[in-house]
């Protein structure tokens, strides 16, 4: 059960979650957590889909019970929370959805409504008592600006794409982007002292990025966000904090500090690591040397001056049986408990290296004229000329739903235009990292793997664990069960893995921890074949076109064109 509290605890702290457990059915979440908030940090969390990152903002919130520990709160310290998908009654309109969403301002509100009417109908003598009330909660409205609410909501709706919403619609007729911008639209217009966002950079243009960013700015009060989008880590988070198997690990210093302490991690862990190896070789050479002295003693020798019979040498190994026996024993001790090896940089396979096809750059690796693909497989999409050559690097921009996916999927090959020209180059090896995962197959992850690949068993365990994305309990787990990170990660350990001339990745960065995105992209780096790119992420567009790089667009109507 919940334990909250509204004592004063620490000035400094306006919000404490202290063991925190939260268990749902036999599924333990978030295990024996501590997490303290500052009145004006800004603390990202970030960790797979599914590691209870949403939980743990609805456990500050108090709208997540906690199966064990204690919630602190700042006495009359406000919150608000802009859930990723937020509920609403059925039949709520915009307007039931906002009052709900804004319940504790406008609670206030109807408070100071109440008091005002009371203090009319009241005698004289009681009016002390009630002008105090009327004064304080007056104070608060005023201190969270709420009386100019209306005009924020309405500014906010129009930034987030909202402009001109019919407050009378049933909020269940709005899509799953629009309910979350709702809820974040009036999270951002209540001026809370605690502001807990989920993913809020989710589903905006450029124009509400910019203005999300600005108003963030100004926010006096502390801000807990969910996200992966690492642009926005780098301008607001003061702390990182990273939940993973239902534990906490905080890296201060902002995004920076983060990429920093990971980096400082492996160094260690790879010292470690390379200390243990050469211990356990000095051990192997010391039983070696010492097996090659004992075996150069003879067992016996003739008598001196007699001529016949023999003696045992007295002392014989001096000493090699005792070192190769403390040898062995130290030997032993280390492989019981072996430093973990940390996982290399991510790098792609040197195997595409040897095209499968004869390719030089003068002869495109696809051709593409006047082509066009069938709506009933997705969005409609026009491309009138394209051509990729090996080596091109290429970002495909427009709006969602346009039908970037699907251009992706016409170059693997996956869909055939119902009309014009599509041409391959024969046995062009090609690497797909979809956004949409599908369904999982029936597999263990290992055997998947080593199909995909077309490896042994022995040497796909070998290169999943060397390539760190797995844990080696996972390698036997049903792809069934997996989450959507761990999918993520399996397709692209296929990616690297597999021999390919041409490398589609569709929104690369989703369900990625950021440390992995960023080795990702310098694995990209020294990849020579050709990367087509559909992606939102800020960081990695700016990164991308530091280099030669060719932009496409595809329209809202579904036509690709040079951008």
């Amino acid at each position: 059960m919940t334990r909250e509290s509204t004592t004063p605890h620490t000035p400094r702290h306006i919000c404490q979650l202290r063991a925190g457990t939260v268990r749902f059915g036999d599924k333990l979440v978030l295990n024996d957590v501590d997490l303290v908030i500052g009145r004006t940090e800004r603390v990202a969390l970030i960790g797979e889909n599914g590691a209870g990152k949403s939980t743990l903002l609805g456990a500050l919130a108090g709208s997540v019970e906690l199966a064990d520990g204690l919630l602190l709160r700042e006495p009359a310290a406000s919150l608000a929370l802009a859930e990723q998908r937020p509920r609403f009654p059925a039949g709520a309109t915009v307007a039931a959805a906002l009052d709900l969403l804004l319940a504790p301002l406008r609670g206030l509100e109807a408070r100071m409504q109440a008091t005002s009417a009371l203090l009319a109908r009241a005698p004289e003598s009681g009016h002390p008592v009630l002008l105090k009330q009327l004064a304080e909660l007056t104070e608060e409205f005023e201190r969270r600006d709420g009386y100019r609410l209306e005009t924020r909501i309405d500014a906010a709706l129009d930034q987030l794409g909202l402009r001109g919403l019919d407050r009378q619609r049933q909020v269940s007729g709005l899509s799953g982007g629009e309910r979350a911008r709702l809820a974040l639209a009036a999270a951002l217009s209540a001026e809370p002292d605690l502001l807990l966002l989920d993913e809020p950079t989710n589903d905006l243009d450029e124009a509400g990025l910019t203005w999300l960013e600005e108003r963030l700015a100004d926010h006096r009060g502390a801000l807990v966000t969910v996200s992966h989008d690492r642009r926005f880590l780098q301008r607001f988070a003061t702390d990182i904090v990273n939940l993973q198997g239902g534990r906490l690990r905080r890296y201060g210093n902002g995004y920076a500090g983060y990429l920093g302490s990971m980096a400082a991690e492996r160094q260690r862990l790879l010292a470690e690591r390379e200390a243990w190896e050469r211990e356990l070789e000095r051990n192997r050479q010391l039983v070696a040397a010492n097996a090659f002295r004992l075996g150069q003693i003879p067992r016996k020798m003739d008598k001196a001056g007699f001529g016949h019979g023999a003696f045992r040498l007295r002392g014989r190994d001096h000493g090699a049986m005792a070192r190769i026996r403390m040898a062995k024993e130290r030997m032993a001790r280390l492989q019981e408990s072996p430093a973990p090896r940390p996982a290399d940089p991510l790098r792609f396979t040197h195997a595409f290296t040897a095209p499968a096809a004869d390719l030089d750059t003068a002869t495109p690796l696809v051709r593409v004229l006047d082509a066009v693909l069938d709506p009933r497989f997705g969005p409609a999409l026009r491309v009138p000329e394209l051509e990729i050559h090996p080596g091109e690097r290429l970002l495909v921009s427009g709006p969602n739903g346009s039908g970037k996916t699907t251009l992706l999927r016409l170059l693997a090959g996956e869909l055939t235009p119902q009309s014009g020209v599509f041409w391959r180059v024969p046995k062009l090896r090609v690497a797909h990292l979809r956004q949409d995962l599908g369904s999982a197959a029936p597999q263990g992850l290992l055997s998947a793997f080593a199909r995909a690949t077309n490896n042994y068993r022995d040497d796909a365990i070998e290169i999943l664990l060397r390539l760190g994305l797995f844990r080696p309990e996972d390698l036997l787990r049903p792809l069934t069960v997996l989450s959507v990170g761990q999918l993520r990660r399996f397709e692209l350990a296929v990616a690297l893995s597999v021999p390919s001339d041409m490398l589609l990745l569709d929104e690369p960065t989703n369900h990625l921890a950021p440390d992995l995105v960023e080795e990702l992209e310098d694995a990209l780096e020294d990849y020579p074949g050709a990367v087509v790119t559909v992606t939102h992420d800020r960081v990695w567009r700016h990164r991308f076109a530091q280099g030669p790089v060719r932009r496409l667009r595809v329209l809202p109507g579904g036509e690709l064109v040079n951008d």
